[in-house]
């Protein structure tokens, strides 16, 4: 056999024998996974519906995986902040996102993005709290009919959300889009910064997570005037939902996932799905989230890829019709 020919074959058996060797290192890697705290980068700053989320779900994960799971709070440019700091993290298990419509929302409204779409990886859905529209409790508005003709008089109605491309601008927009309301969006840093707006009177109302609103309403700051949920809140079986007043196309939750750098070994991500999968199924976890009015989720991986194409096919074109624009 001539060395010529001899050549390509020893590059290609080299080739073989890296492959191999990476496959072997990658698994060993996922099978000793963890060895160290994790941490779970919240897009938003803390008392939103996500970071209450998230702060819950990762307290039960790190008991089924040995290690402490830290939360940080980066908040910043309706999301994208701590999602770009998360895309662009080592692929080795120990950051993730925990963020919520805005990962994939984001892509719609800005202009320029720091990372690809294919930067994040989806690993699983923790939850979805219903969202709940809210005004001042000494306000004169009572139901979602009474909030749009508001909206019409005068110069319309200031309306926070958790940023551009968050539940609560899509919630506005929709009641524009849909109702022809007239909401002027006002974008705070976090749903909970929003709310407290609200109560302050700096704005006439917004659309929150139910555990972010539900203490407010319960200590008569706030009125609930719709959910947007598919059902009524447990914890308020007296409020009707957006589409028991005639708005039929207001359906909408707060919804919370779990993402992984590109390139995480599939062991790991598999690892760390079947945690919170666990986690959220654990009584302790259930009485913590649903008397919040949070359903929790979980699901393979599959299953939140297909939620998140669906949810991407319903949102892009109310992106595109109210020209939503980056802040």
């Amino acid at each position: 056999m001539s060395t010529t020919n001899s050549l390509p074959r020893r590059a290609a058996l080299a080739a073989l024998v890296a492959c191999a060797f990476t496959g072997v290192a990658g698994q060993a890697q996922a099978q000793a996974w963890p060895t160290k705290p994790i941490r779970f980068v919240v897009p938003f700053g803390p008392g939103g519906a996500n970071d209450i989320v998230a702060r819950a779900v990762a307290e039960g994960a790190s008991k089924q995986l040995g290690q402490t799971i830290i939360i940080e709070n980066k908040p910043g440019a309706g999301s994208l902040l701590g999602s770009d700091i998360v895309a662009k993290s080592a692929p080795d298990g120990y950051t993730f996102l925990a963020p919520a419509a805005g990962v994939i929302t984001n892509a719609m409204i800005k202009s320029r993005m720091p990372y690809k779409e294919d930067d994040l990886v989806p690993v699983v859905m923790m939850a979805v709290s219903p969202s709940v529209i809210v005004v001042p409790a000494d306000s004169p508005i009572k139901d979602l009919k009474g909030l749009i003709a508001a909206s019409k008089a005068g110069q319309g109605l200031n309306f926070a959300t958790a940023g551009t491309g968050s539940t609560p601008h899509f919630v506005a927009e929709m009641l524009n889009l849909k109702a022809g309301a007239k909401m002027q969006i006002v974008p705070y840093k976090s749903g909970s910064e929003g709310m407290a707006a609200v109560v302050g009177k700096q704005v006439d109302v917004t659309s929150e997570g139910s555990p972010v609103v539900m203490p407010q309403i319960k200590g008569n700051k706030l009125k609930p005037i719709a959910s947007t949920w598919n059902r009524r809140i447990a914890a308020l079986p007296d409020l009707p939902t957006a589409e028991e007043q005639g708005f039929k196309d207001l359906v909408i939750g707060h919804w919370s996932g779990v993402f992984a750098p590109k390139g995480t070994p599939d062991a790991i991500l598999d690892k760390m799905n079947a945690a919170v999968n666990a986690a959220l199924k654990s009584p302790e976890l259930r009485a913590k989230l649903i008397p919040m009015a949070i359903d929790p989720q979980g699901g393979s991986r599959e299953d939140f890829k297909k939620f998140l194409a669906t949810e991407k096919a319903r949102l892009a074109p109310i992106a595109k019709a109210a020209q939503m624009k980056e802040d």
